[in-house]
């Protein structure tokens, strides 16, 4: 760690604190700017977020309370340790923790506590700063190999369906077979980077949606149609009911909510051997409840916590990326909305999204 490359941000009512930190500080080759009241530090560091903070509880108009939880309200500030400062133990500090500070200490200050205290949470800084830079390379390097997976997978899905056709001649029987069989993991394989590029568009924040007034139950009829057949082949029983036939209408991304039903009612198809797939729709005055109920194999209890992480895929043999349901999950957060998962090992699972009854 580089002393001379971390900023320190002290902020005291009194001149004589001010000094003194910022001599100490200074002379360990820190680069210290100090102010005396709540508001100029606030602008201060929304315009250059420093390393550290140590601030004073106890500051006339804004105190050291206030100003630590008006700092952890910016979401867009990088993660800036606060070390609070309080006149005698007798000040109720658990607030100041609670709102966000990450230490404390009492005056008189000691030299050496100080000194300490800052060192552990400038390391704290880095650790987290390092973390967080690794984690945005890795999904960095993931979105640039699925761009650059994109097009040969592309080209080889038109390709395979023009020898289907047979553009290039006609086929024996069993190089059709053996063709189909390669376009299907080719389309397999093309979804899964698709996917994969939703995800890191709305991890990136970059995803932008387009609200229309959605036709919700066209939608999940199409979407009943077009899953069908996969159902009929296992001998599931696949439905849908709404309490009346009175389309419903919703102002969402249409194109995004159906990627969530498509998910949902696909995967309750893949995970269900015998019985049914049921498909309701609730609407309020309030919200819009669409429910995917199955009676599959079930999700253990200590997977239903972590199964819209990404790459959360259940501990069975038909798992897939475990990128559907994280990336329904973040399509359905993005509307204000919530997804929500009852299940029991061998009996089914019950998948349920709310979402604002936005008309």
């Amino acid at each position: 760690m580089n002393n001379k490359s971390s900023q320190i941000l002290i902020v005291d009512d009194v001149a004589d604190n001010l000094l003194m930190m910022q001599n100490l500080l200074g002379k360990e080759g820190y680069c210290v700017n100090t102010y005396d009241n709540g508001n100029e530090a606030i602008a201060s560091i929304l315009a250059s977020p420093p390393d550290l903070i140590l601030l004073d509880v106890m500051m006339p108009n804004l105190d050291g309370y206030e100003v630590t939880f008006k700092i952890r309200s910016q979401p867009h500030l990088p993660y800036i340790p606060i070390l609070l400062i309080c006149a005698d133990s007798s000040q109720n500090l658990a607030n100041g923790l609670d709102l966000g500070a990450d230490d404390f200490l009492y005056e008189p200050l000691k030299i050496n506590d100080l000194l300490a205290r800052v060192r552990s949470l400038l390391r704290l800084k880095y650790s987290i700063d390092a973390m967080e830079e690794m984690t945005k390379a890795r999904k960095d390097f993931i979105s640039r190999l699925a761009n650059d997976l994109l097009t040969p997978l592309v080209a080889a899905d038109r390709m395979l369906f023009l020898l289907q056709k047979g553009t290039f001649g006609e086929l024996k029987p069993e190089a059709k077979k053996a063709i189909a069989a390669i376009s299907q993991s080719n389309q397999n394989l093309l979804a899964l980077v698709n996917t994969l590029l939703e995800v890191h568009r709305f991890e990136a924040g970059s995803k932008r949606l387009v609200r229309t007034r959605f036709n919700l139950t066209k939608m999940i009829q199409q979407v009943v149609e077009e899953l069908k057949p996969l159902a009929d082949a296992k001998g599931l029983c696949l439905t849908y009911s709404q309490p009346d036939l009175t389309p419903i209408k919703i102002m969402v991304d249409g194109l995004e909510l159906r990627r969530v039903v498509t998910n949902l009612v696909g995967n309750a198809i893949k995970f269900t051997d015998s019985g049914y797939v049921k498909i309701a729709v609730v609407q309020d005055v309030e919200s819009v409840s669409i429910s995917v109920e199955d009676t599959g194999m079930g999700i253990k209890l200590s997977e239903q916590a972590t199964l819209f992480e990404r790459f959360r895929t259940g501990n069975h043999n038909r798992g897939g990326s475990g990128l559907g349901l994280h990336l329904s999950h973040r399509i359905v957060e993005a509307h204000q909305g919530s997804i929500t998962v009852t299940s029991t090992v061998e009996k089914g699972s019950k998948f349920t999204v709310h979402l604002p009854n936005s008309v």
